[in-house]
């Protein structure tokens, strides 16, 4: 049997790579800020992306841009996302919705409006709450590795490391482990190396390249990379929304490393690109 994630009531099989599609239901988020605030607006594109093949819808209301990301209410978060989320589970029960928060109340109500995975950058650090409704509740689990706060978790602030690669992996391995003893279930955790979080461009370079490490573990491996800052830096573009195509080509690699999700802004190009990768790896595979 392949492999799979288990969830709140189902299971997500990893016999493929799944392409989770970002909605930001922000104003200022780093690279479409202010796009998709509108509830409608959210919705029509949670469409397109599905459309173009997301296997997970990932919704977040509160930024972690790296330029003065500012913190938001619980219920300023949840008057951005439920909305979206009701809208979507009301037009397609099968949907998987990931709610991207750090905050336990939010994750709580959107679990219950439908919600099936919970996408925490903090992996779980900042609301002390947060594994309990985890675990209570039976989602599936995404364990970020980061540093700091919501204002300085995606800047330089804290990318001071002696060994990067050590030091990341055992930060993150400790929250797992916390995750664990709380109660949330071996099989519903996923864990992300959290590219471009508490990591200077050559950090998060080390962490794709070396991702094998982090598979190693046997939990799902998460990957997002998208229009992130060493991306800009390595293809000469300045815009987020200009990155499109370094960033197939970083979830093209992090699925070579063993990478089972791929969190990406551009649904389409990304999956056409995994889907022959894809299909690559299984002709050798059949072959051998």
């Amino acid at each position: 049997m392949p492999p799979s994630w288990k969830l709140r009531d189902r299971s997500l099989t990893l016999d493929r790579p799944l392409v989770m599609g970002i909605v930001n239901v922000t104003p200022d988020s780093f690279s479409d800020g202010g796009w998709y605030l509108a509830p409608e607006a959210a919705v029509g594109h949670a469409r397109e992306l599905l459309a173009e093949g997301a296997d997970i819808l990932d919704i977040g209301g509160e930024s972690t841009r790296p330029q003065s990301a500012e913190p938001v209410s619980v219920e300023e978060e949840l008057r951005r996302v439920l909305p979206v989320v009701r809208a979507l589970m009301a037009e397609r029960a099968d949907v998987v919705i990931s709610v991207d928060t750090v905050k336990a109340q939010v994750a709580e109500a959107v679990i219950e409006a439908g919600a099936q995975i919970v996408n925490d950058v903090s992996g779980l650090r900042l609301d002390p709450a947060m594994a309990g409704v985890c675990a209570r509740t039976g989602a599936g689990v995404v364990i970020m590795h980061s540093r700091g706060g919501v204002t300085d978790m995606a800047t330089y602030a804290h990318a001071d490391y002696a060994n990067f690669l050590d030091e990341m992996l055992d930060e993150l391995q400790v929250r797992v482990v916390a995750a664990e003893a709380a109660g949330v279930e071996r099989e519903r955790i996923a864990v992300d190396p959290g590219i471009g979080f508490s990591k200077r461009p050559e950090h998060s370079l080390l962490a794709l390249a070396c991702l094998q490490r982090l598979v190693a573990w046997g939990y799902p491996v998460v990957v997002g990379a998208s229009r992130k800052r060493f991306i800009g830096q390595l293809t000469g573009t300045a815009q987020p929304a200009q990155r499109r195509d370094g960033s197939v080509g970083a979830a093209i690699a992090a699925f070579d490393r063993g990478a089972s999700v791929l969190r990406v802004h551009d649904v389409g190009p990304t999956r056409h690109a995994l889907d022959v990768a894809s299909a690559i790896r299984l002709a050798g595979s059949a072959s051998a």
